[in-house]
């Protein structure tokens, strides 16, 4: 894909005081977002949103110290977008997990100010020679991120071929939390889940998800929000998504976390991962033209006063 200029993307796009394009030391180009409710990062590889922190609150995002900022990696935290398979590829494993979206060059089509709290900035991502390589369709993706009081993230997936297929994906996304262990992740009880790490057993979630191990579940049929409890940041982390059927709860733990070169050692205690995908049985089919749009939607509950 063609070169893009921190120097013409400032030119084009950026808002003064509130949106400006800057690069990393090895040519990593973000958009360095702020306005009077909240701050963001989001890096043009990958439309990687790597930071979300609203006033007065600790970051919202995870983002792993070791993360490799490398052509062709992912980066390690953040909201990765997984996209056009979630997971391993359903029929050849040696593709790349999780697809190529979450690796390859952006452009960026448009930001704007929505209002003096709230601004957004625009991607896209058309098929090309690399991504024929791993997925021979035609498609256009863009995603319009808005950052406010909330964090609000919409992937427009449209089938620009001429034949039908098959999509899964995912807003991946790393919450920062005080400490894994004593999270309680509300939302889900009652509901059906593929357990990953027990051979892909089917169960049903009774209660709030604690996270005790090692954790990989699918959670099938549910469009409920879910709330991250963090007691120890006394703060609840509400998490909303449109166009999903699906759940993912993720965390490494402490033996996967460490053959991980991208994560610290002890990292898998600061994050939980609480996905708006379309995975599992969520499978979405989209017609020559069709389109289908994954939201998310971020936000804190009201405090709770001790």
């Amino acid at each position: 894909m063609p070169s893009v200029s921190v120097e013409n993307l400032n030119h084009r796009f950026a808002l003064p005081d509130n949106l400006t394009f800057r690069e990393l030391d090895n040519g990593f180009i973000f958009a360095d977002i702020e306005n009077n409710s909240a701050s963001a990062t989001v890096f043009i590889h990958g439309a990687h949103i790597t930071s979300y922190v609203p006033k007065g609150e600790e970051p919202i995002i995870f983002l792993s110290s070791q993360s490799l900022f490398e052509p062709g990696k992912a980066i390690r935290g953040g909201i990765p977008i997984s996209w056009p398979w979630f997971a391993d590829h359903p029929t050849d494993k040696t593709k790349p997990a999780h697809g190529f979206a979450r690796t390859s060059q952006w452009e960026v089509r448009g930001a704007r100010h929505l209002s003096a709290d709230e601004t957004q900035i625009t991607l896209g991502l058309v098929d090309n020679k690399e991504t024929r390589n791993l997925w021979d369709y035609s498609f256009d993706l863009e995603i319009a991120i808005s950052v406010g009081k909330e964090l609000n993230a919409e992937l427009t997936m449209t089938n620009t071929d001429n034949e039908e297929y098959e999509i899964t994906s995912a807003f991946h996304t790393y919450y920062h939390v005080s400490d894994v262990n004593n999270v309680r992740i509300h939302g889900l009880d009652n509901t059906s889940y593929i357990d990953k790490v027990d051979q892909f057993s089917k169960k049903i979630q009774d209660g709030p998800v604690i996270i005790a191990g090692e954790t990989d579940r699918i959670y099938l049929d549910t469009k409920k929000d879910c709330v991250i409890d963090d007691a120890n940041l006394n703060r609840k982390i509400q998490i909303r998504k449109t166009g999903s059927n699906s759940t993912v709860v993720w965390n490494p733990w402490r033996s996967k976390a460490r053959e991980m070169k991208d994560l610290g050692n002890e990292d898998y205690t600061k994050f939980v991962c609480v996905e708006a995908t379309n995975a599992g049985t969520d499978i979405r089919t989209l017609a020559p033209g069709g389109k289908h749009l994954l939201g998310l939607n971020i936000s804190i509950k009201n405090h709770e006063i001790k």
